[in-house]
């Protein structure tokens, strides 16, 4: 389906591997510098596994905005550092139960990337593993928390996994654009979320 990729296929099981990491480490870091950093490693990742569907410029494109939300999240964190550290000392749930729950969504995606790649045959095995690991780690990151930035990184998340199963039926220019514009404004939303509670102690 996808003749012209300018993308080997041996480059997709790394991908994936990249993206399993990054959402782990987004799950399980306590500094919001990793999880940040994690979030621009993993556009890394999504740029693999769209370019192998999409042309390089519109991959190139959604690798950009992903870099652009990190940039917008961290200058956020680093105006309001306090909204961060607040929520941390509140965790609900630590590190080694957030592993556990992230060791158990990928025996998930394990069970189902198979069926999955039956259903979209579009997709490469290597592809739906990393579409379903970054849905299923953003779900769970949203399950977790009411933490700002850590929600806007989970829907973040889910939404580039969305991205690699539709780019493997749709390469519009529009709709890349159009995604982009959705990852930028969920970063604008969250780094709204991060400033608000120090709006009013200006002045």
């Amino acid at each position: 389906m996808n003749a012209v990729s300018l993308i080997p296929a041996a480059l997709l099981w790394p991908a994936a591997i990249l993206l399993a990491m990054t959402s782990t480490a987004m799950l399980v870091s306590r500094d919001w510098r990793a999880c940040v950093g994690a979030l621009a490693a993993q556009y890394v990742g999504v740029f693999v596994m769209v370019a192998f569907n999409w042309p390089l410029e519109l991959a190139l494109v959604k690798m950009i905005a992903g870099w652009m939300t990190g940039a917008v999240l961290g200058v956020a964190v680093i105006t309001a550092p306090q909204s961060w550290r607040e929520q941390e000392r509140s965790w609900p749930s630590g590190r080694v139960f957030r592993l556990l729950a992230s060791l158990l969504a990928g025996l998930v995606v394990i069970s189902l990337t198979a069926p999955g790649v039956a259903l979209m045959p579009g997709l490469r095995l290597a592809q739906m593993a990393g579409a379903l690991t970054l849905m299923s780690m953003g779900l769970l990151q949203l399950g977790l928390t009411a933490q700002p930035l850590r929600v806007t990184l989970g829907l973040l998340t889910v939404l580039a996994g969305f991205e690699i199963l539709y780019a493997s039926v749709e390469a519009a220019t529009l709709v890349a654009g159009l995604l982009a514009t959705v990852n930028l404004a969920l970063a604008l939303a969250g780094a709204y979320l991060l400033i608000a509670p120090t709006m009013g102690d200006v002045g």
